[in-house]
């Protein structure tokens, strides 16, 4: 178990130490973001069901697509001990987009207001363009 986990470790450290890969002109850009210093990580999970390699980024075809991402926040207060403190929550949400349009990038923010996530997909000009339409927490 502990050499699993120090794989796992060694495997996410080169992961984000890898340069970005080259924008495809064909293809649509989704980037991540989160405006609040108590949202820890957003990445990429599945798109339209199938994991992704890579959870810096989405690049997808041209047309409509189901983007899960995996989005890790803390909730203020939320512990059980005596002096306060907070506790993680770990939340899938799934946005679906049907115009996604090559050589477009696109910005996926989220973001958590106490215990409830939210995500926005905007285009280049910073529309919304979609919001998320399931969210799955734990705990």
């Amino acid at each position: 178990m502990r050499r699993l986990m120090l794989l796992l470790t060694a495997s996410t450290v080169v992961g984000c130490s890898a340069p970005m890969p080259a924008a495809n002109p064909q293809m649509a850009w989704v980037d991540f973001s989160t405006p609040f210093p108590n949202d820890k990580l957003l990445m990429a999970e599945r798109l339209d069901g199938q994991r992704m390699p890579d959870g810096r980024f989405f690049q997808v075809t041209p047309g409509s697509h189901e983007l899960t991402v995996r989005f890790d926040f803390e909730v203020p207060g939320g512990s059980s001990d005596l002096f306060g403190g907070s506790t993680e929550r770990l939340c899938y949400m799934i946005i679906k987009y049907d115009h996604f349009e090559a050589g477009q990038h696109y910005l996926l923010q989220a973001r958590s207001m106490a215990f409830t996530p939210e995500a926005r997909l905007y285009n280049a000009k910073r529309e919304i363009v979609a919001e998320e339409r399931q969210i799955n927490c734990v705990p």
